[in-house]
């Protein structure tokens, strides 16, 4: 049965996992005094894993009656009479998968009674009592299933599998009545259990049970058999006019975008298709955003090994499983709610819903609350040690560093507080001298047909070279690149627009070589803690509070129009002089650079922890 599960002790008891949309009303429901209820849980007070089976049937039916009181309470769903071939064909596929799902779980991580069994062995042995047993004692199984939970899962696939053929061949979907009226309530569905599409969807999920039973017992013989992604959720029936991914395309076409955004955009869009299909725009209710705002609430922040190329559906169920595992933050999950929400908005102006369907926004106040950015600046220790490290020494320069933009990135953000990407966009000619105070200025400006892009309009801006800066070399490197490409080179190919994921791959490189070669294990301390360091020496510096925000590119919400200003327009307001003082008093105390080296001929590259001369 679902949901049963062995305590320590060896006593069945049955669980089930609270919807979170229905976790607030369960609780209600049940009178708790939790203000959420995330399981339901119950004993069923035997060790018999038969007369758990049996007593957990009542059990669970208890559950799926307090979920539909909960949902009671949410909306009151109207009955319907019949269902669509695809959402009866989508129910079977995902009932198929959840129980192919849960297979694979069990060979990689075993069922957990094996450690029961292995204790009461060892507590009989200690007490000097004899028994007898086929299977192994004393040890655990290093990975997978133990060959005593191979035995019972066999030994109950032997069992089950003729009674659900038989179930199918005489059409008995009383055999899966649970099962459906969990589909069912997964699905969001109050489907007439008299009705004849019941009685279709029931020999469909029977179908799906045999299916998914034989399937196993070619996994127990050795079979290479997958998993198939799942979806839940409404299935939508067909409507008039454009679809979720015809508004991105068209959106994509209407003009030239960055290539990050596009990325980003395209990504959150398809993820929102996987969980509900590709729905007419008309068709978005607020239950689909909802379910898709929770979904991605369950993705984990870190994503290894086979959940590194993993769709929606399966980070969702594997952060399920894992609920204690860190998510992805609040502001990752508004970005992606966000992108879906402006194609919707984008397709009905531009004419891809029909009049006669009012314009809504399924989205509108669904944002995550979440904390405040908790990234902080270096303190000198943990700057020293930045550059102390061999890749601004000797340089000893990883592969993943893309040659000198390793040591010019972090260099640049401590002396000029600019964001990543917006060094990254540099070309050679936005470095400049000015002619007549033989100034030389970093112009950080959008170029939207080259993929060149700032935050906001107070990011275009104009800020001098600071003398360590110059020191260090950096006019050598950029005359270096107008040789090799030309004025108009990118400073940084590697990690240019022009190169999709360059930037991001940089970033990830950046933030390991911090943790394993540097020694920076505070995970609030990232390549953007330089700016923050860039804007607290801005304020040592000087007390004008809008000069400060000009060149930092900072935007002074909620302040006068007049404190947004573009490159030009600072020139004219505080003039190069000015600038130039203000940047040259960003200082570090105690920062010693003297062993920095920004060129050298005997430069190698690294790959792991071994350099190649």
């Amino acid at each position: 049965m679902p949901g049963l599960i062995q305590d320590r002790h060896g006593t069945y008891y049955v669980q089930r996992k609270v919807p979170e949309r229905l976790q607030e009303a369960v609780a209600r429901v049940l009178n708790s005094e939790k203000p959420k209820q995330v399981f339901l849980k119950k004993s069923l007070g035997t060790k018999v894993l038969k007369e758990a089976n049996i007593a957990a049937t009542h059990v669970l039916a208890d559950f799926n009656r307090t979920l539909a009181s909960a949902e009671a309470l949410l909306k009151q769903r109207p009955l319907v009479a019949s269902v669509t071939d695809a959402q009866i064909k989508r129910m079977a596929e995902h009932y198929y998968a959840s129980i192919l799902a849960l297979d694979e779980e069990e060979r990689q991580e075993g069922t957990g009674s094996e450690p029961i069994f292995q204790s009461v062995a060892a507590q009989l042995a200690a007490a000097g009592l004899e028994f007898e047993t086929p299977f192994k004692v004393g040890a655990l199984p290093e990975a997978g299933l133990s060959d005593r939970e191979v035995f019972k899962r066999e030994h109950a696939l032997a069992e089950s599998r003729p009674d659900a053929m038989s179930a199918l061949s005489k059409g008995d979907i009383t055999h899966v009545r649970l099962d459906v009226e969990e589909l069912l309530e997964e699905f969001q569905l109050n489907l007439d259990s008299k009705s004849h599409s019941y009685r279709r969807l029931g020999m469909a999920v029977l179908a799906a049970r045999v299916k998914a039973l034989k399937d196993i017992d070619r996994r127990n013989a050795g079979d290479p058999v997958d998993t198939p992604a799942f979806a839940n959720g409404p299935v939508s029936t067909p409507a008039t006019g454009g679809t979720l991914r015809e508004a991105l395309e068209g959106w994509k076409k209407e003009r030239q975008r960055p290539e990050d955004g596009v990325y980003e955009y395209t990504r959150a869009v398809e993820m929102f298709i996987e969980l509900h299909g590709n729905l007419p725009i008309g068709d978005i209710k607020r239950s689909h955003a909802s379910q898709f705002r929770d979904a991605l609430r369950q993705v984990p922040k870190t994503r290894k090994g086979e959940l590194r190329d993993a769709g929606l559906l399966e980070l969702r169920r594997w952060g399920e499983l894992h609920p204690e595992a860190p998510k992805v933050s609040a502001g990752t999950v508004n970005k992606q709610l966000g992108a879906v929400q402006a194609m919707i908005g984008w397709g009905f102006r531009h004419g891809l819903v029909p009049d006669e369907i009012p314009e809504t926004d399924p989205f509108k106040n669904l944002r995550v609350e979440g904390t405040q950015s908790t990234r902080d600046a270096f303190d000198p220790h943990g700057l020293q040690a930045v550059f102390d490290a061999p890749l601004f020494t000797d340089h000893e320069i990883p592969a993943g560093g893309k040659g000198l933009t390793a040591v010019w990135l972090p260099l640049l953000a401590v002396f000029m507080g600019a964001r990543q990407n917006e060094f990254a966009s540099l070309r050679a000619s936005d470095i400049r001298e000015d002619a007549e105070t033989h100034t030389w200025l970093m112009w950080i400006a959008r170029e939207a047909a080259a993929g060149k892009r700032v935050k906001s309009d107070a990011g275009e801006r104009v800020v001098p070279l600071h003398p360590q800066i110059i020191k260090l070399g950096f006019l050598d490197y950029v005359a270096q690149r107008k040789e090799q490409d030309g004025d108009k080179a990118w400073l940084f190919p590697a990690v240019a627009p022009d190169q999709r994921g360059g930037r991001k791959s940089w970033a990830k490189w950046w933030s390991r070589y911090l943790r394993t070669h540097i020694g920076i294990e505070d995970q609030n301390l990232v390549y953007h803690s330089f700016r923050h360091g860039f804007q607290d020496a801005l304020r040592r510096a000087t007390p004008d509070e809008e000069l400060r925000d000009a060149l930092a590119g900072r935007s002074a919400a909620g302040k006068s129009v007049s404190r947004t200003y573009g490159a030009k327009q600072m020139l004219q307001r505080w003039g190069i002089q000015k600038l130039q003082e203000t940047i040259a008093k960003i200082d570090f105390p105690g920062l010693d650079l003297s062993r920095v080296r920004t060129s050298s001929p005997a430069a190698r590259i690294t790959r792991g922890t071994k350099a190649t001369r």
